[in-house]
């Protein structure tokens, strides 16, 4: 078999850098975790979706920042008003799918704009 070579542009500086704060360990151990809870039929859906594929969305910013209330809000996200005050308010998160949304919504707010 031929070697494997890693062609890359960082030094073994930024490589380092890169990978610091990343517990290999842990992250080995929490798949362990996730295997043995779905072998046993206990696994949640946080086991079926990756959370670092999911970005970080600040709710009640992000409403904020577009000037809507609570109420406009829900409706360009097709939800109720109690959801989004539960989402600000720490009682619940939002869905991988809704928070995919309010991600993009934040990047271009045009986009609040097509939805409402």
């Amino acid at each position: 078999m031929a070697e494997l070579k890693f062609n890359t542009k960082l030094t073994p500086e930024e490589i380092d850098k890169n990978f610091e704060k990343i517990d290999f360990f842990s992250g080995i151990m929490d798949g362990l975790g996730e295997t043995l809870k779905y072998e046993k039929g206990k696994a949640g859906a946080e086991t079926f979706a990756r959370k670092r594929s999911l970005p970080t969305v600040d709710v009640a910013e992000i409403r904020k920042s577009l000037s809507m209330t609570q109420k406009m809000f829900a409706s360009v996200l097709g939800v109720s008003c109690r959801t989004v005050e539960a989402w600000e308010c720490g009682k619940s998160n939002p869905t991988p799918t809704a928070k995919k949304l309010i991600y993009l919504i934040s990047e271009n707010h045009a986009l609040a704009k097509k939805l409402m």
